[in-house]
């Protein structure tokens, strides 16, 4: 008999606890579509309104829970773990309520109310505010609003999306109250509506406009807008004109002491397609050696170091103005054989502009130069860094004739370009090694090289 009642008492605490279990997977899944109807539609009713709903929904349910089956005592418990305080007021409550006399539905009620008691406690400790992390930071390229790419302003969505990537809270009530209001947006600037697109190629009155806003302006959002919308039009030669004309290049140029990267980046593109004018360069010239010192001092192989780089090859194209970087000389060769490949690239460009003027040969070939630098003449190079190479070395072999100075070899350093590549021998020896190269164009340089000899 002892076991008989036994077993009736455990099957009673197994029926309680699954009409218990059940009452709070209830209460819980009641929130859990709230905060559906919440991220779905941004509609929601008050706190008041959704605790009655969930409540009346968990109250009909209470008979049903007394006479659910075992097998979803599991994922109930589950539920109760995470959403509720396991404590002795339960144990307390549901042994009051045994000893009551009443039935199993009383005794599922008791243990309701209870458990509805403490997720309201818990509830009311607080509500969870919506937080953005993160800042807007702008990308190498930018798209104009309206434009190829998106737009360039922060939209609803992406607030929603920055909320959403903030985490959910299970078990927490969310309010209308608790949405972070549009003007937190950690944003450089609130919302602009550039009047043009970047790619939109404009007259001389929208020009001025945009002159205008760049001048006056002191926001990186808007001056990088601006900044590329006047270097895409600069690629054409009629607005080039009308760029110089309107006071446009010392505008720019003043861009060029800002700290932020990106803008001396866009800075020196505008300034990159303005010289292609003649005319531009002699406004330019002001500001390349301003140019030529950020481009040496900034991060190694950098947008902005490439952008520079570029500025100052188109400037040395004609013979006018390479006097002004002269005397950079060992920094463009410390750059040659530090940088990457495109680095290396791009300032072996900018010195054979300097080797096709033979009226500073005496100062190139007397700069103190890595002696590192024997290492180009490796057939592991790829083909476009062994032919300029080759071509600087071809241009400086010629005019160091052409000028005379083999005569006067003892002016120069041992650390000099003129002794690594004229009485070293050790250059001559790596070219003549690259006469067996697989490549046929570099073969040929090799051999013109080599009779020049």
């Amino acid at each position: 008999m002892g076991r008989t009642r036994e077993a009736g008492c455990v099957a009673a605490g197994v029926v309680i606890g699954a009409g218990a279990c059940y009452c709070v997977y209830r209460l819980t899944w009641g929130r859990d579509e709230n905060e559906k109807i919440w991220d779905d539609d941004e509609e929601s009713s008050d706190t008041s309104e959704t605790g009655t709903e969930a409540g009346k929904g968990a109250k009909a349910n209470v008979g049903a829970g007394s006479g659910a089956k075992v097998q979803c005592y599991s994922k109930a418990k589950a539920e109760v773990s995470l959403g509720l305080e396991s404590g002795p007021g339960v144990k307390e409550e549901s042994h009051s309520a045994s000893q009551s006399g009443g039935g199993l539905e009383a005794k599922a009620k008791a243990l309701f109310n209870t458990l509805k008691e403490q997720a309201s406690a818990k509830a009311g400790k607080g509500t969870r505010v919506g937080t953005i992390s993160g800042n807007r930071t702008l990308a190498p390229s930018l798209p104009c609003p309206g434009g190829r790419g998106g737009g360039c302003h922060p939209t609803r969505s992406g607030a929603r999306a920055g909320s959403r990537a903030s985490g959910k809270s299970k078990g927490k009530t969310r309010s209308k109250s608790t949405r972070a209001p549009a003007t937190t947006w950690p944003v450089r600037r609130g919302k602009f509506n550039f009047p043009y697109k970047i790619d939109d190629i404009l007259s001389a009155p929208d020009l001025q406009k945009v002159l205008n806003i760049l001048e006056r302006t002191n926001d990186p959002f808007i001056q990088e807008v601006a900044l590329v919308t006047l270097g895409n039009n600069a690629a054409y030669s009629f607005n080039q004109n009308a760029i110089r004309e309107l006071g446009g290049v010392p505008i720019i140029a003043k861009l060029i002491k800002t700290k932020d990267p990106i803008i001396r980046e866009k800075t020196y593109n505008a300034l990159n397609n303005l010289s292609v004018n003649a005319e531009n360069q002699g406004k330019i010239k002001t500001y390349i050696s301003q140019v030529c010192d950020d481009t040496m001092v900034c991060r190694l192989d950098s947008a902005v170091q490439m952008a520079g780089l570029r500025l100052l090859t188109n400037m040395t194209v004609t013979n006018h103005y390479q006097h002004l970087l002269s005397y950079s000389f060992p920094d463009f060769f410390a750059l040659l054989f530090l940088g990457n490949h495109f680095t290396k690239i791009q300032i072996m460009k900018l010195i054979i502009n300097f080797t096709e003027n033979p009226a500073m040969t005496r100062e190139l070939v007397s700069c103190k130069v890595p002696s590192e630098l024997i290492s180009l003449f490796n057939k592991e190079w790829d083909r476009e860094i062994l032919l300029n190479i080759l071509t600087l070395f071809e241009n400086v072999n010629d005019n160091i004739k052409s000028e005379g100075l083999a005569s006067s070899r003892k002016e120069f350093s041992r650390s000099s370009l003129f002794f690594l590549f004229k009485e070293s021998g050790v250059c001559v020896k790596k070219i003549k090694a690259l006469a067996n190269h697989n490549d046929l164009v570099v073969k040929v340089k090799v051999l013109k090289v080599l009779t020049k000899l």
